[in-house]
């Protein structure tokens, strides 16, 4: 399966410092969130961005608060963003049947959310890069269970690619210029 520009929504899972500062390469997969925000923004991906619990968690990475300034997040509870009713309200209405899943943690809330779309029939997307856990065995155990079930695993830079599918997209040029950057 290959990211569809048409089709796709981003969804940040809970990156919030409380938890994410205690994730693997935690420097290196937000850098690769903070990409792939960019890129969606400057090809008009929709994005969906979750907190989980923040009145317990805390809020958003600030920096990552800042660059998605323009949607506010969805507060959850449960771990997966599917069984949040804003969450399913707010994923139908762009009517999308494409969902490239990054954030926190790979095994858990990202695991549970791709699980969800999976079964309501929705393609799932993860990218590997930009996803994480706090050891490296429970992250690459949820990409593996989440492959098996039938999501694709992918690189945010392979995502990008597709969505833009040849050279000549008319935005090619920005997001080059955000590949080169990072």
């Amino acid at each position: 399966m290959l990211a569809r520009l048409e089709d796709s929504v981003l969804v940040v899972v809970d990156v919030q410092p409380s938890v994410f500062n205690l994730v693997v390469n935690k420097s290196q997969v937000f850098e690769r969130i903070g990409f792939i925000v960019r890129c969606a923004q400057v090809l008009d991906v929709p994005i969906l961005w979750t907190e989980q619990e923040p009145g317990k968690l805390g809020a958003t990475e600030p920096n990552l608060v800042t660059l998605m300034s323009e949607t506010k997040p969805i507060t959850k509870s449960s771990f997966s963003c599917w069984r949040e009713k804003q969450f399913v309200q707010a994923y139908n209405m762009l009517q999308r049947a494409q969902a490239v899943l990054v954030g926190i943690e790979t095994h858990i809330c990202v695991n549970q959310t791709a699980h969800d779309l999976l079964d309501e029939d929705f393609d799932v997307i993860v990218c590997a890069d930009a996803v994480s856990a706090r050891t490296e065995l429970a992250h690459e155990g949820g990409l593996r269970r989440m492959a098996d079930e039938g999501a694709a695993i992918a690189h945010t830079e392979s995502v990008v690619y597709e969505w833009m599918s040849s050279s000549t997209h008319p935005r090619f040029r920005e997001v080059l210029s955000l590949v080169k950057g990072t």
